[in-house]
C-alpha cells in the first residue's frame, strides 16, 4: 500500500527508489521473514535456509551498501533516499532490515576512518569488494555487547564508564605488529553467528575502564575465533544473533580503526547513526501494522457491516495513522540532520528521541492492530502477531530505551538548546 508523502522535496527518483524497495519488501522479505520466524534459530542459518537466497537478492539490489559513500563504492544515497528505502525494508521485516544494517557496519567504520585520515588502504582492500559483492558472502556484525555488559557500554556520560574496576570482557593486547584478542561477546551480537567480519569493541587500556576500549576490524575466519549457537528468542526471529569467542586471535596492528582517545566521540557518532536507523525501521513496522489493521477492518464483518464502518474503529485507525505519521516526521528529520550535521558532530539526543519515540509508537500501533483483529490477532496465521513480537524487541535492542533516555537526558540538561 502506498502512502502520501508530505515532504514536497521528494522527487520522481525518490519515488522510484521507494517503489523498487517496496516491491522487494513485499515479494522477497515478507515471505522469507515468515518462513524464518517459524524455524528454529539453527534451521534459520542452515545451508538450505531461505536466509541465503534473501541475502543474495538484497546484495544484488545494493541494499547492503546504501549506507556507504560513493567514494568507496557505496550507492551514495542521500539521507532522504536512505530513509525512504529503509522504511520500506522495515515494512517488509524489522529483523532482516536490522541484519542488513549490521552487515555493513565494519565496512562503514573503515570508510569513516578513510574519510578522516585519507588512508584508503583498508577501504580499497575490504570496503570496495564488499560494495561490489553480489552473492551475500561478505557479512559483518557489530560486536559490542558482552556477557557482563549491555546498555552500560553506551552510557558514555556516566561515571561508571571510566571506572577501572569495570572492564570489557574482550581484551586486546598488542604484541609487535599484531593485536591479540581474548574474551567473549554476548549472544545478542546481531548477525554474530553468520558474520565473517566484525566491528569489534575491545579493551586496550584497563586503567580507563570501559573508556579504555578501542574499535577494531576483525575477520572472523581466523584461528582463535569460534561462535556459539544462534539465539532463540521471542521477537525478530528472522534476525540471527549469537555469541563470538576469542582465544588468542591475532589481527594486524593496522586493523585498529579507532583507539581509546576516540572512543567517546565514536560511541556518540555510532549510536547517533544506529538509533536514527532504528527509528527509521520502526516507522516501517508501525506503517505495516496500521495497514494490516486498515485492510482487515474493510473485510471483517461485525454487526452486519465491515468494522471499518463503525465509528469507534475509525477513531482507533485515525490514532494509529497519526502515530505512523509522527514516526516518519521525526525519524526522517533526525536521520537527515545526523547523517550530515552542519557542524560535523551528530546530536545523540535527537537520535535517541527518534529511537525511543518510534519504537514505542510502533509497539502501540502493533498492539492496536492485534486488538482490531480480535482473536485472529494472536494467531500466527496473521501478520500482526509477528509485528507485535518484533516491535517489542526493538525497545531493548541497540540500547535499552530507559538507559538511552538517561544518557540523552544528561546531554539535554547540559546543552539545551543546541545552536547547530
Amino acid at each position: 500500500m502506498d502512502y502520501l508523502d508530505l515532504d514536497l522535496s521528494v522527487t520522481t527518483e525518490d519515488m522510484a527508489l521507494r517503489q523498487t524497495a517496496h516491491k522487494f519488501a513485499a515479494e522477497v522479505m515478507r515471505p522469507v521473514a515468515k518462513k524464518l520466524d517459524g524455524m528454529s534459530a539453527e534451521e534459520a542459518i542452515a545451508k538450505d535456509s531461505p536466509l541465503w537466497d534473501f541475502l543474495k537478492a538484497a546484495f544484488k539490489q545494493g541494499y547492503h551498501c546504501f549506507y556507504l559513500p560513493a567514494e568507496v563504492g557505496g550507492t551514495g544515497l542521500s539521507p532522504l533516499q536512505s530513509h525512504i528505502v529503509t522504511e520500506e525494508l522495515g515494512w517488509g521485516s524489522f529483523g532482516l532490515t536490522v541484519l542488513l544494517s549490521v552487515i555493513s557496519m565494519p565496512f562503514a567504520l573503515i570508510a569513516a576512518r578513510a574519510m578522516l585520515t585519507g588512508d584508503m588502504t583498508l577501504a580499497e582492500t575490504f570496503v570496495r569488494p564488499f560494495c561490489e559483492c553480489k552473492d551475500g558472502s561478505m557479512r559483518g556484525c557489530w560486536a559490542i555487547t558482552e556477557v557482563e555488559h549491555g546498555s552500560d557500554l553506551i552510557a558514555c556520560e556516566e561515571q561508571i564508564f571510566c571506572k577501572p574496576d569495570v572492564r570489557w570482557n574482550v581484551k586486546a593486547r598488542q604484541e609487535g605488529a599484531e593485536w591479540v584478542i581474548n574474551g567473549q561477546k554476548a549472544a545478542w551480537v546481531s548477525g554474530g553467528t553468520i558474520a565473517n567480519y566484525a566491528l569489534l569493541f575491545a579493551e586496550m587500556d584497563a586503567s580507563k575502564g570501559i573508556a579504555g576500549g578501542g574499535v577494531f576490524f576483525c575477520p572472523l575466519d581466523i584461528a582463535g575465533v569460534t561462535k556459539g549457537k544462534p539465539l532463540e528468542k521471542m521477537g525478530q526471529r528472522d534476525l540471527n544473533q549469537g555469541e563470538i569467542f576469542f582465544d588468542n586471535a591475532r589481527i594486524p596492528a593496522d586493523y585498529l580503526l579507532f583507539g581509546a582517545d576516540m572512543l567517546m566521540f565514536l560511541h556518540s557518532a555510532t549510536l547517533s547513526n544506529a538509533n536514527a536507523v532504528m527509528g527509521n525501521i520502526a516507522t516501517g513496522l508501525a506503517r505495516a501494522s496500521f495497514e494490516e489493521a486498515l485492510n482487515f477492518a474493510k473485510v471483517r464483518i461485525q454487526g452486519g457491516k465491515p468494522i471499518v464502518e463503525h465509528n469507534s474503529v475509525r477513531q482507533r485507525l485515525a490514532e494509529m495513522f497519526a502515530k505512523v505519521e509522527t514516526c516518519r516526521a521525526l525519524s526522517r528529520t533526525v536521520r537527515a540532520y545526523n547523517t550530515a550535521p552542519p557542524n560535523g558532530i551528530p546530536f545523540l539526543e535527537y537520535s535517541v528521541a527518534s529511537k525511543i519515540t518510534c519504537t514505542r509508537l510502533a509497539l502501540e500501533v502493533a498492539d492496536e492492530a492485534i486488538q482490531l483483529f480480535g482473536g485472529n490477532g494472536v494467531c500466527r496465521e496473521y501478520l500482526p502477531e509477528k509485528l507485535f513480537r518484533d516491535a517489542r524487541a526493538s525497545l531493548i535492542e541497540d540500547g535499552n530505551n530507559e538507559i538511552l533516555a538517561m544518557a540523552a537526558g544528561k546531554t539535554i540538561a547540559e546543552s539545551y538548546p543546541r545552536s547547530g
